[in-house]
């Protein structure tokens, strides 16, 4: 597998293979490079970044308080979807949602738009 590695700006290009029982990770140039490349290879996660609906027909856009599984991203942007929060949301402000056995807060990341 390759990808290109997101802990720092340096943005090695990381080679990441399954030797035996091990993860073998190759082109990191610091440690926090094998660690995310051994991370992205076996459960990959990611933050959740979209616009929830706002009861006044406004958005805002918020995202997940912490990574979700990769497969589970589809999930979440279905289960904020379905949610129209109050119209006074604020930067800051958390919600849940409950998708699927899975619950995730999500915080308001920007202030209400016209949609």
């Amino acid at each position: 597998m390759n990808t290109i590695c997101i802990m720092c700006p340096m943005g090695c290009p990381l080679n990441i293979e399954r030797v035996g029982d091990e993860i073998k990770v190759t082109g990191n140039t610091c440690k926090r490079g094998e660690i995310y490349g051994k991370a992205e290879f076996t459960h990959p996660v990611r933050v959740v970044t979209t616009l929830v609906k706002l009861s006044d027909g406004s958005v805002a856009s918020c995202k997940s308080c912490l990574p979700v599984p990769k497969e589970r991203v589809a999930d979440v942007v279905e289960g904020i979807g379905k949610l129209t929060l109050p119209a006074d949301v604020r930067i800051g402000d958390i919600f849940k949602v409950g998708v699927k056995s899975l619950d995730v807060d999500i915080a308001i990341t920007g202030t209400p738009a016209s949609a």
